[in-house]
């Protein structure tokens, strides 16, 4: 697949839907990359975060929605909840299958439930600028987060390493449909954040706390996935960097260099999430996924 261009000019048209899917976990092998147990769980961690992640997303937006003067973004608005709220079920039909299959996630999921409820949970003992403040604050970090899932779309649906390594085509297919819908919606959080706060301190600070702290989340997901394999012998296969460097080689994996460098274009005071990725290629093939295909039928 070709890497796509950065833009393009047809998102101010764009009218968000949420799709309903169907996908069949039954055949799912543990190592669903081949013959690559590391570069398999560095992707799974997106299932042990994005189910509570965006039940997060969706509760916060819904809380800022009253907030919202401008009827063109509350639609948008809307219609990223609707999106993101079958993104969360559709990646807790994974952790069911890995706690079928013998790995529980459960002990990395409560703890993703105490971040996601209590940390970054509404504070209903805030009143007034206090708690405008606060909802302000966990919509720049979403779009902080946004930022990265629109980079990890735009990735995967020009990873052609992954169809090279015969990866299990169901997961390929969940993994490109979310990160279709991601490159779609790549704005909302954005705009939203600026429609809040058009000023750049906030949106930087955001970034600045996120970006490490979703690193760390990784790396400790990583290793407990790793860990927890009942597949694999205690120690066998520890998780590295180098590993990682090697499978982002082979296309498995996304190149740290190209994640850090998206991650500096946001600190530019010029910068649009319509400057990444492409809403073509991402419609094109919301309109093929065999999942959204099934669904519909």
């Amino acid at each position: 697949m070709p890497h796509s261009p950065a833009g393009d000019g047809e998102h101010h048209d764009l009218v968000l839907q949420p799709r309903n899917v169907q996908f069949d976990w039954n055949a799912l092998p543990m190592h669903w990359i081949p013959g690559e147990p590391m570069a398999t769980h560095v992707i799974n961690v997106l299932h042990l975060l994005l189910p509570e992640g965006e039940r997060w997303f969706v509760r916060t937006f819904k809380e800022a929605l009253p907030l919202i003067r401008d009827e063109r973004l509350r639609e948008e608005v809307l219609g990223f909840v609707g999106q993101e709220a079958i993104h969360a079920e559709a990646h807790q039909g994974v952790l069911d299958h890995l706690l079928a299959k013998g790995l529980d996630p459960r002990p990395y999921t409560r703890q993703a439930e105490y971040l996601f409820q209590r940390v970054l949970g509404e504070h209903p003992e805030l009143t007034g600028t206090a708690a405008r403040e606060n909802l302000i604050e966990r919509v720049a970090v979403i779009a902080a987060i946004e930022h990265f899932t629109a980079f990890l779309g735009d990735w995967v649906l020009n990873a052609d390493g992954l169809d090279r390594a015969g990866v299990d085509p169901v997961m390929l297919d969940l993994l490109r449909w979310h990160g279709a819908e991601e490159v779609e919606h790549r704005s909302v959080a954005f705009d939203l954040l600026r429609h809040l706060d058009p000023g750049y301190a906030r949106r930087i600070r955001a970034m600045a706390i996120t970006g490490p702290v979703l690193v760390q989340l990784w790396v400790r997901g990583v290793r407990f996935l790793m860990a927890n394999d009942p597949t694999l012998r205690p120690g066998a296969a520890r998780p590295s960097w180098r590993a990682y460097t090697a499978a982002s080689g082979r296309g498995l994996l996304p190149h740290l260099g190209r994640a850090a460098r998206s991650a500096a274009r946001y600190l530019r005071r010029d910068y649009h999430p319509t400057q990444e990725g492409s809403t073509r290629q991402a419609v094109a093939y919301l309109g093929s996924s065999p999942a959204a295909r099934a669904a519909a039928h």
